[in-house]
């Protein structure tokens, strides 16, 4: 047996809100997010003779009741759990020190996770197993030092492109960093640097902001969306109204500065009818326009969190539209939340190896 002097080590990554901008960030454009601390995964890493997987005892679930209960189980909860997630961070991470000649030391580990994030809600629940399992093993091999914070979001997304997901760089980003961060991936950094400019701002500036998600998110939209393809085809819509969203989270990063709260309201609504207009509602699908409309009928502002899933929303009006909003949303069916701020997660040795 080996000697497992070393402790067990865990990490937490939080749910993200991309609040303005998005999807711009799969387009070179600008994005503003916000870590959720309502939800989180967590990740354990203990010293171990051989190097384990764990399942998870529900997420993972390969023993049924029935074959009705595996079926259900299927379709509320899809054919994956987290154990890819742990897998293809384990072989990017090495591949990306073997690159850098980056020495790691021998030992084995047992990686497990939990989560508490709900399913198919665009709240970045896969990042997150995959955001915590790195910090683990930057730990367990004591090399945090030698992987810039700028590069972390990276490696978190080629494990999901290792696994097919489709995704870009901004909930990465903010899964790593923490707090409210503002994004420009600006097409000249990402080719010289790889990576986009990463600001920080203060979550102070934030006003109250709602979660509303639906329990059940079975109408995520059934069109596969062509925009990728016609942006890529230099369409002439496309192109002039993703540019017009990543211009939102700029605007959005002044409107916060100033507390201009009702410029706030406006890019929210905007940020999301430029959106529709692009992939159009079949795509979007039915239930997650409702999401977004219920918010309007009391007055409040409201858009993705994500591509769809979820939705933020912000009340100008104060408590009392608050108030009205929780009672629309309960009508609807759907959960409401207030929106819980992560603060930044960057320490001072973090901050140091920044490369920007």
């Amino acid at each position: 047996m080996m000697d497992q002097v070393a402790a067990a080590i865990e990490h937490k990554a939080y749910a993200r809100i991309g609040l303005l901008g998005n999807p711009s960030d799969v387009y070179y454009g600008n994005t503003i997010s916000l870590s959720l601390a309502n939800f989180w995964a967590t990740v354990k890493l203990e010293p171990s003779d051989q190097l384990v997987i764990r399942p998870h005892p529900a997420h993972d679930l390969v023993q049924f009741d029935s074959i009705d209960h595996l079926v259900n189980r299927l379709q509320s909860e899809g054919y994956y759990g987290g154990v890819r997630l742990l897998m293809a961070i384990c072989k990017i991470f090495y591949k990306y020190c073997k690159a850098e000649n980056i020495a790691l030391h021998g030992g084995n580990f047992t990686l497990s996770y939990d989560t508490n994030i709900p399913r198919q809600t665009g709240l970045s629940g896969s990042s997150a197993i995959v955001c915590a399992a790195l910090n683990c093993m930057l730990d367990f091999y004591k090399v945090r030092h030698l992987v810039k914070v700028e590069e972390r979001p990276n490696l978190i997304l080629e494990a999901e492109k290792e696994l097919g997901i489709v995704a870009g760089l901004q909930d990465r980003v903010v899964q790593v960093y923490g707090g409210l961060v503002f994004m420009d991936f600006n097409k000249s950094h990402m080719d010289k640097l790889g990576h986009g400019i990463y600001t920080q701002m203060d979550i102070s500036l934030l006003p109250p902001l709602y979660l509303i998600y639906a329990e059940n998110p079975s109408d995520s939209g059934k069109v596969h969306s062509t925009v990728r393809q016609r942006w890529l085809d230099e369409d002439e819509f496309i192109r002039s109204t993703m540019n017009e969203v990543a211009n939102i989270a700029v605007e959005g990063r002044q409107a916060l500065l100033a507390k201009d709260h009702a410029k706030l309201a406006s890019l929210m609504n905007r940020n999301f009818d430029l959106r529709r207009s692009m992939f159009g509602d079949d795509a979007l699908g039915a239930l997650n326009i409702k999401m977004v409309e219920v918010p309007r009928q009391v007055g409040a502002a409201s858009k993705f969190t994500g591509s769809g899933g979820a939705v933020v929303a912000f009340c100008p009006d104060g408590p009392e539209q608050a108030t009205r909003l929780q009672d629309a949303c309960e009508k609807a069916g759907f959960i409401v939340q207030p929106v819980q701020v992560v603060p930044s997660l960057l320490t001072e040795a973090d901050l140091k190896i920044s490369s920007s």
